[in-house]
């Protein structure tokens, strides 16, 4: 019933107090204006303001969409010049989730070149482990959602950012340390650490264990790389990680990382986000950045 234009008509003929002067400031017709507030006050069954009246004196309805006016037409000129900005390519929003805890090692240093490149994009960060990102990405709520498990939607496109391979974490004194490869049977007596999420976003199971048919003898969970590292090196379970997180802890001697398989566990990290985003520049941009902070500084990635 009231459309957007009453509210700029209303909103301009309270700054100039005349029906002349805020029909020329909306370039229109001194009798086009007064159509239109005829038409608006037909549809709502009561006048706007008094005719005849200097300054302008507006009833309690005109008051009342004076008052929506003030609250709407700063939102909608507000969005107007961010709309102009992204249009240009030089500002915008970009929110992120995360779908696993270690890929902040990496993520952060693309964000610190991001934020120096692309001052005026809106970004922020979000664990994507206490909600589902995906349905979020496609309700707009979200811009990018980093992850190894890919699902078929429409308007979404999983761009690749590196493969990798996925090891399992033991300690140092372990029974299977001198094993070439695990089998899903190696598994069956172990207590397995995860991340507190659920089990068939896992590759361990859903691509290792599950298919053998074999449980773990327990389940542990724990919402800290470096948790899951002191509990493997102490001894108290075995964890399954991508090579680049685990290789810090191994190279320094902590704990030993093991094939899962002949062929080992091979996997990929993919950046989710709205097919009508991929040709903004800034998003382009950071995806671009991390790919190359990846392969910079994460040990046993390749290109996908």
């Amino acid at each position: 019933m009231i459309d957007l234009r009453h509210l700029r008509t209303l909103d301009a003929l309270r700054e100039t107090d005349s029906l002349h002067e805020a029909a020329e400031r909306l370039h229109l017709s001194q009798s086009a204006l007064s159509h239109q507030f005829r038409e608006l006050e037909e549809r709502l069954g009561m006048p706007l303001f008094a005719r005849k009246t200097k300054p302008v004196r507006f009833t309690s309805a005109g008051l009342k969409l004076l008052r929506l006016a003030d609250e709407v037409l700063p939102l909608i000129r507000t969005t107007e010049r961010e709309l102009g900005r992204l249009a240009g390519g030089t500002a915008g929003r970009l929110y992120i989730a995360i779908e696993c805890h270690s890929c902040y090692q990496w993520l952060m240093p693309s964000v610190d070149e991001f934020r120096s490149t692309w001052p005026e994009v809106e970004l922020d960060l979000a664990s994507g482990l206490s909600f589902a990102p995906l349905p979020a990405l496609e309700r707009g709520d979200l811009d990018l959602v980093v992850t190894s498990d890919p699902v078929s939607l429409p308007g979404i496109t999983y761009v690749p950012l590196f493969g990798y391979e996925a090891l399992l974490a033991i300690d140092k004194h372990h029974a299977l340390r001198d094993k070439p490869y695990l089998e899903p049977t190696d598994i069956a007596d172990q207590t397995l650490i995860t991340y507190p999420i659920e089990r068939n976003r896992l590759d361990i199971f859903t691509r290792f264990l599950d298919p053998a048919d074999i449980e773990p003898a327990q389940v542990r969970t724990c919402e800290m790389t470096i948790m899951m590292m002191q509990l493997v090196a102490s001894g108290r379970g075995v964890c399954c990680l991508p090579n680049w997180a685990v290789h810090e802890y191994t190279s320094r001697g902590y704990v030993i990382a093991k094939r899962l398989g002949e062929k080992g566990l091979q996997a990929q990290l993919f950046a989710a986000v709205r097919s009508d985003m991929l040709e903004v520049p800034y998003l382009s941009d950071f995806l671009l950045t991390a790919k190359d902070i990846s392969f910079a500084t994460l040990e046993g990635v390749n290109a996908v």
